[in-house]
């Protein structure tokens, strides 16, 4: 009998300590678990945060590029409407009258024709001989080119110091770059 006891207090202490064990192993496996799940929930968040400013810097950049592209568009649409006024105004200076060409030529040779210097008037102009008439044209002594050139009206002077660009069109790009932004907000305010 007293060893059936002990036998007994060994198979006893035994499964107390296997008890014991497994108690501890699942008190252990639930807390791996717990922090795994824990864990778990931390890089979803982490994630899903990650996700969600990655995708609003992705639809802020696309938002920035329409509104780019916009702008261009805008600028690109703007810049017609300023080309079409000059374009207007060439063909309107093309288009002057006999007198008011004679007014606009003796002002520019005034202002700008030197000494000597040769005049070449464009294809265009139909009031050469009238133009070579101006009394400013003696005074300089002014020569007439004997033939005309290809540009965008009116003429141009050759010098013995400098050529200078008095066409039409030389005109109308100098008001434009003085201009054009004046012009713009005229337009488009």
């Amino acid at each position: 009998m007293a060893m059936y006891q002990i036998t007994e207090r060994i198979l006893s202490d035994a499964r107390e300590e296997a008890r014991v064990i497994v108690e501890g192993a699942a008190n252990t496996a639930a807390k791996l678990l717990a922090d795994a799940s824990a864990r778990a929930e931390q890089v979803k968040a982490e994630t899903e945060a990650d996700v969600k400013a990655k995708r609003e810097s992705i639809l802020e950049k696309r938002a920035a590029d329409v509104r780019l592209d916009s702008a261009k568009r805008l600028l690109a649409e703007k810049r017609k409407v300023i080309d079409d006024v000059y374009e207007r105004a060439l063909a309107r200076l093309c288009a002057l009258s006999k007198e008011e060409s004679l007014l606009l030529a003796d002002r520019l040779l005034t202002e700008y024709a030197e000494e000597g210097d040769e005049i070449v008037f464009a294809d265009t102009f139909r009031y050469q001989n009238e133009v070579s008439l101006l009394p400013i044209v003696k005074a300089k002594n002014l020569r007439i080119a004997p033939e005309t050139k290809h540009f965008s009206g009116g003429m141009r002077l050759n010098g013995i110091k400098a050529d200078k660009d008095i066409s039409y069109g030389a005109l109308l790009h100098a008001d434009r770059e003085e201009n054009q932004a004046a012009l713009a907000v005229e337009i488009f305010k």
